[in-house]
């Protein structure tokens, strides 16, 4: 590391201290409460109030929430409370997470113009700590901020993390119940293609096969009893839940 720092950062080369205590440096130092914040969705706020933070390909969105803080005195306040604390740990999880591009932030509502404007100035204000070149447009009447943020490198979210495979990236898949009717469409098709047989042998998800063999089981009786075939359902672990196949004998 001193190496490093004297080929390239040699004005760095003082700063530079060994670590030798036995408690992990990431421990020590709170690293691991800090990256699991940065990688998370959401983050609390000390009021009990939170963030929601959500990066797309085109834009980065965050949204604020009063959570349990409902305030001692009238909702006004409580709003301006929450967003003002709000407004602090967005700057600084925006420069944590290193996040550039096009940001919009979704503020709770406030009715009066001079606490829109209080939340707008301490924006600013918490952005002046940052080293990237910001723009920021008025807040609007529904507590819209649509700012920018120069993007010097990838996100902490980026270099840290990957699609999940799974899913694909999407944050979701179809329900069991969805994946259900999915078949049945899929099985009515099947059997009009294929007019011999006496067997259909269906592998699913055991999920979705405990779910036929339950709730949807009638769909299933109605079926072998319109195409005069018995189907069989077999689970199978290692299929994703929107993974079926069918087969005719």
């Amino acid at each position: 590391i001193v190496q490093f720092i004297n080929t390239f950062v040699p004005k760095m080369k003082y700063s530079i201290e060994l670590y030798d205590e036995e408690e992990p440096i990431f421990d020590h130092f709170g690293l691991e409460v800090e990256i699991s914040r940065a990688l998370g969705r959401k983050v609390w706020l000390k009021s009990g109030g939170y963030i929601i933070i959500e990066q797309t390909e085109a834009l980065t969105a965050v949204d604020v929430n009063t959570g349990r803080y409902v305030g001692k005195h009238n909702l006004e306040d409580t709003i301006l409370k929450t967003n003002l604390e709000a407004v602090k740990e967005i700057a600084y999880q925006l420069r944590l997470r290193n996040i550039g591009g096009i940001i919009i932030i979704d503020f709770i509502d406030m009715e009066k113009e001079v606490n829109r404007e209080k939340v707008f100035a301490a924006l600013e204000e918490a952005l002046k700590a940052d080293k990237s070149k910001t723009n920021i447009l008025k807040i609007s009447e529904l507590g819209l901020v649509e700012m920018t943020r120069k993007r010097v490198r990838e996100s902490i979210g980026r270099m840290m993390t990957e699609p999940c495979t799974y899913c694909e990236g999407r944050g979701y898949v179809k329900s069991k119940t969805t994946v259900c009717h999915e078949i049945f469409r899929e099985l009515v098709r099947e059997m009009l293609d294929v007019r011999g047989g006496t067997k259909v042998t269906l592998t699913v998800h055991p999920q979705v096969a405990d779910l036929l063999y339950d709730e949807e089981r009638r769909g299933l009786e109605e079926l072998e009893k319109k195409s005069k075939k018995r189907i069989i359902v077999r689970a199978k672990p290692g299929f994703h839940q929107e993974q079926f196949e069918i087969a005719i004998n």
